[in-house]
């Protein structure tokens, strides 16, 4: 049986985090989703068409990558496709506080799916995409932040 992952997240923008969490996390899967929670309350700066287009740029050249989205719990996107494990990134205690319960929640509702936890690398654990939204809502340049595929001129 493949060991597939889903690492979901609005990605609103992706961020050289991001990458850095998936690209540690290549070795250890088959296949890796990577899937954009799509939440009909929540005010996104990109549109959902914008964030797949960037994924799909960012990881074109690794097989091992799908890029997709979901509505509804993540939990039952995972069984739908037939994945396992849940990969997440910690930047800091917050993080794994909150991370937890959801990861206990989704072993619950997810029949056993179980969520893989990589502590984000030192030169990324304050990057977020709250603060790069900030950056680039305030007319700042964000691109230190961001993958080079992903380009803010024509948004």
């Amino acid at each position: 049986m493949p060991k597939i992952a889903v690492f979901p997240g609005s990605f609103d923008p992706i961020t050289i985090g991001h990458v850095e969490i998936v690209k540690r996390a290549l070795p250890l899967f088959d296949k890796i989703y990577i899937a954009i929670g799509v939440n009909s309350q929540k005010q996104y700066l990109f549109s959902l068409e914008q964030r797949l287009a960037w994924l799909r740029l960012v990881f074109a050249s690794e097989p091992k990558v799908e890029v997709d989205y979901f509505q509804n719990l993540t939990a039952h996107y995972c069984l739908k496709i037939g994945a396992q494990y849940l990969i997440r990134g910690l930047r800091n205690a917050s993080d794994f506080d909150y991370e937890k319960t959801i990861s206990q929640l989704n072993h619950i509702v997810g029949d056993g799916i179980d969520t893989l936890f990589l502590i984000s690398q030192p030169e990324f654990s304050h990057i977020s995409s709250t603060i790069v939204r900030e950056i680039i809502k305030g007319g700042g340049d964000a691109s230190p932040f961001l993958p080079d595929e992903v380009t803010l001129a024509n948004v």
